[in-house]
């Protein structure tokens, strides 16, 4: 399995951006689908976003075309650019790895801690 820390998160003001990392410890990550998950207060975790091994993306509605999923497998690195960020976004975002696409958090293998976004408005 792989080890997940992501970094990035912030208070932010409603419109601006952030970009969230997760970096990957071993040396199989590029098998490995990725995927996004948060959590707000007093709610139950949702998938927002995932990228399989091969670089296939898919959303939920209420981040497409506001978020962006990407890679980078040299650096063991998936990231979330995360744009035109709106109060409803304010969540504990977690980073996933598994090794079946589509991304079901019932299939995760690793999960990553989480990094705290908070968007005022």
């Amino acid at each position: 399995q792989v080890q997940l820390v992501e970094s990035g998160g912030e208070l932010v003001q409603a419109g601006g951006s952030l970009r969230l990392s997760c970096v990957a410890s071993g040396r199989t990550f590029g098998s490995y689908a990725m995927g996004w998950f948060r959590q707000a207060p007093g709610k139950e975790r949702v998938f927002v976003a995932a990228i399989s091994s091969s670089g296939t993306t898919y959303y939920r509605d209420s981040v497409t075309g506001r978020f962006t999923i990407s890679r980078d497998n040299a650096k063991n690195t998936v990231y979330l650019q995360m744009n035109s960020l709106k109060p409803e976004d304010t969540a504990v975002y977690s980073c996933a790895a598994s090794l079946t696409f589509p991304l079901l958090a019932t299939r995760v293998a690793s999960w990553g801690k989480g990094t705290q976004v908070t968007v005022s408005s």
